[in-house]
């Protein structure tokens, strides 16, 4: 599992490039699997929502230009990357470690998480907690990496482990954060292995949208 620490220390270390990185890398790919996000958000209807691992607000601030009726709150454990989500105008922020939130039971509608549970130390810990927060009959969706299993996955790991890792360092000052990010999603569950921890954590009706070919996935499911 990933150590706190070290994945503390390379967000922040990437915070104020980390947009623009991203976006280059994946060739503006993220921004279509986000906006597939806020559609099947939209379909909720949620009153509040908790974007968990907000980071600099990409999927925040998504969701609350096309929602502008629900209740936005980002929260992450790096300070310096919500610094820089609250200039990009992400104002309702909780610096809050995710697997122990200082927030209530039963207080949101639903809750949203892209690219940060594969980061965390504990994965099933962090579901149970984010349950507790959800309503009975709320929603959860995770949006994170995943290895494609078809004529993609050969070139996408050339790409994962040996080019990414490069073209980040040069953009970003720090390759090593790359580096670490090709270990973390190759050995994350993915697919049914995904939908089975979901389900172990308590959760009920899990499902998995692949996008991309396999290279990322959605995961909903009901608390």
């Amino acid at each position: 599992m990933p150590d706190p620490a070290y994945v503390h220390a390379a967000f922040s270390s990437i915070a104020e490039r980390y947009v623009t990185a991203n976006h280059i890398l994946s060739m503006g790919t993220d921004i279509l699997w986000r906006a597939r996000v806020v559609q099947m958000v939209a379909e909720w209807k949620p009153q509040n929502l908790l974007d968990i691992a907000t980071g600099t607000g990409d999927l925040a601030l998504a969701i609350r230009r096309a929602l502008p009726e629900v209740d936005v709150l980002g929260t992450d454990f790096c300070r310096p990357m919500l610094d820089v989500a609250v200039r990009r105008g992400l104002t309702t922020v909780l610096e809050a470690d995710a697997m122990h939130l200082p927030l209530a039971d039963a207080s949101f509608d639903a809750a949203t998480v892209a690219f940060g549970l594969r980061n965390m130390a504990d994965y099933e810990q962090a579901l149970r907690e984010w349950k507790r927060i959800l309503r009975p009959g709320g929603h959860l969706l995770v949006l994170d990496f995943s290895m494609p299993e078809n004529i993609l996955a050969t070139p996408y790991r050339l790409y994962l482990h040996h080019v990414l890792p490069r073209i980040a360092g040069w953009l970003t000052g720090n390759s090593g954060a790359y580096d670490y990010l090709g270990e973390s999603i190759e050995a994350f569950p993915r697919g049914k292995a995904f939908c089975e921890l979901l389900t172990r954590s308590g959760f009920k009706t899990p499902t998995c949208h692949p996008l991309s070919m396999g290279i990322a996935s959605i995961y909903t499911a009901e608390a």
